[in-house]
């Protein structure tokens, strides 16, 4: 019995290295495996932004972006999720939780003013809707200057983004914020969203099943 911690320390840290192998080892070779698409490019800084809101407001928690190869949810959400379309997602967020509906293809499905509208309270487009509300969002201003930072960051990662897209992201940012929320507001929304957390969430709902639509998906 004396040496049996002895024997239970090495059998856990060979069960870690193991295990840590098989975890991460796909990891590293993702990108030598995983198909690629065309079609599919790194998303904007601002979608970069929107895709954290995103994250941060809990929507992962009830909307899932995966397509499942199925008669009834191809026939309901489009066009089954392909792997390759995932290849910039650091993390995916594919899910499993369908409180709402998946989102895989939600890109282009609604105009600009929908999802403001939808997010500021979703029973003004959906009657039934479980969903909260998230008014906030339009008043919330968007950290502009934090966005080169999160680009740097998905670039070390292996996100092509080059340096003078890191460099401008900012600038890149604000000038698709501005389109975005030049369009609600001549559509009827409310006005004064160009500097708010509402544009960059749009910009990365409309960008979701954008990529497979351009391959002709």
């Amino acid at each position: 019995m004396e040496g049996w911690p002895l024997v239970f320390t090495v059998v856990t840290t060979l069960a870690i290295l193991v295990g840590g192998t098989v975890e991460f080892l796909p990891l590293v070779l993702v990108d030598e495996h995983a198909p690629t698409i065309e079609t599919v490019t790194p998303y904007t800084p601002l979608e970069v932004a929107g895709r954290d809101i995103y994250i941060s407001q809990g929507c992962v928690s009830c909307h899932s972006q995966q397509v499942r190869p199925f008669r009834d949810e191809i026939e309901r959400y489009g066009e089954y999720s392909k792997p390759g379309e995932a290849i910039y997602d650091r993390p995916f967020l594919w899910g499993s939780k369908r409180t709402g509906p998946d989102l895989a293809r939600v890109g282009g499905k609604y105009p600009d003013l929908w999802h403001v509208r939808h997010m500021e309270n979703p029973r003004s487009t959906t009657p039934n809707s479980i969903m909260p509300p998230y008014p906030w969002l339009l008043r919330k201003s968007l950290d502009f200057d934090g966005i080169p930072g999160k680009l740097n960051a998905l670039k070390k990662l292996g996100t092509p983004y080059s340096d003078v897209e890191v460099e401008n992201g900012a600038a890149a940012a604000r000038a698709q914020a501005i389109q975005i929320a030049r369009n609600v507001s001549a559509n009827g929304g409310p006005s004064g969203l160009e500097d708010k957390e509402i544009t960059a969430l749009v910009a990365y709902l409309q960008r979701l099943g954008a990529d497979l639509k351009k391959a002709g998906g």
